[in-house]
């Protein structure tokens, strides 16, 4: 059936295998972040089964799926107050930097006889979620009282909001933070995660200092890219998960609506370039399962032309093929559109 994701597995476990292989010869550690194939079991037990021991995810609803997957579990976004019992109860480690949600973890984690741990965020500049080092001494302060919530480590993101890069000047300063917090409440972090898949190129290069020992990583092992640079990764496997789809209409049209217009059904202005008449297709897919800026077609000569809820319209004018309708159309995917399209019920996943 169409639409449908088509997911080589077995080059996904390849990369992960790689990603384990350049880790451990630099002494770090990796949180696969398995958000992206949107809660499929058979998809993350196969990657645990193949060496894989720890797993992060946004949402606890999909470590609620994973329950029975032996392997550490994260949550990698801040709790909800609203989901205290759930994270308690089906993961192992979460990320915070709210000391309210802290001690309501820890009020929970003693109902279940619990020991929690949690990593505390650092905010490095991309002004996503973390905290200033005076509000990390607060929390500590406070966090070191409790009976049922353990400091695991300090941790920061990068790149997914603000776009700010990995540097030698961030890392040294998140390693920074984290030894005067230490000094200064005679403790010690287990652990020091120092971003995302954007951190691969330092981790790569060995330019990332001792002290971080821990990366948080997906889109590299899942598509063998690195985030923000948008540079392929040498030998490991790309193109792990491409888009089928089928033409259900296939005219020849005007390049430019006709009549007035105005807004989309999406609250844009649409803009138009008069090419004349082109030959056009139609697929069965949407705005309300993939962003069409993240499909890129196989045939280079296809253009996406724009869409709707669940229509998307593609020139195929320049194509040397003799479409008909019925015919298939091939799409490869950057990030979001696998963690899109992934996300949608009304696609298929087909793993090959």
């Amino acid at each position: 059936m169409y639409p449908a994701v088509e997911i080589s597995l077995n080059k996904i476990i390849e990369n992960a295998k790689q990603m384990k292989k350049i880790c451990d010869a630099k002494n770090k550690s990796y949180c696969l972040v398995t958000k992206v194939v949107s809660d499929n079991k058979e998809i993350v037990k196969a990657l645990v089964e193949n060496g894989i021991n720890c797993i992060g995810e946004s949402r606890i609803d999909n470590l609620i799926s994973y329950k029975d997957i032996e392997a550490e579990k994260w949550l990698i976004r801040i709790p909800m107050l609203c989901e205290v019992q759930n994270v308690i109860k089906y993961s192992d480690v979460s990320l915070n930097s709210e000391l309210v949600v802290i001690k309501a973890l820890n009020e929970e984690a003693k109902k279940q006889n619990k020991i929690h741990k949690i990593i505390l965020m650092y905010e490095l500049g991309d002004l996503r979620e973390g905290c200033s080092k005076e509000e990390l001494e607060e929390i500590i302060e406070e966090t070191l009282k409790l009976s049922n919530i353990k400091i695991y480590g300090l941790g920061t993101n990068l790149s997914c909001y603000g776009a700010t890069i990995p540097t030698k000047e961030n890392m040294n300063e998140l390693v920074s933070v984290a030894e005067e917090l230490e000094e200064k409440f005679n403790f010690k972090f287990e652990l020091i995660s120092g971003g995302n898949s954007s951190s691969y190129k330092m981790l790569k290069n060995g330019e990332l200092p001792d002290r971080i020992n821990n990366l948080r990583l997906g889109e590299s092992v899942f598509l063998g890219n690195v985030p923000c640079f948008e540079e392929p990764i040498l030998d490991f496997n790309r193109n792990n998960f491409i888009l089928k789809t089928q033409i259900i209409e296939l005219k020849e049209k005007a390049s430019v609506p006709r009549g007035k217009h105005y807004v989309d059904s999406f609250g844009k202005i649409p803009t138009f370039i008069d090419k004349g008449i082109r030959k056009k297709a139609i697929i069965a897919l949407g705005k309300q399962d993939v962003r069409l800026d993240c499909l890129i077609p196989e045939i280079r000569e296809i253009i996406v032309l724009g869409g709707s809820s669940d229509h998307i319209i593609l020139d195929i004018s320049d194509c040397k093929e003799n479409f008909k309708v019925g015919d298939e159309i091939s799409f490869k995917l950057t990030y979001g559109g696998v963690l899109s399209l992934m996300t949608s019920k009304y696609v298929e996943r087909k793993i090959i």
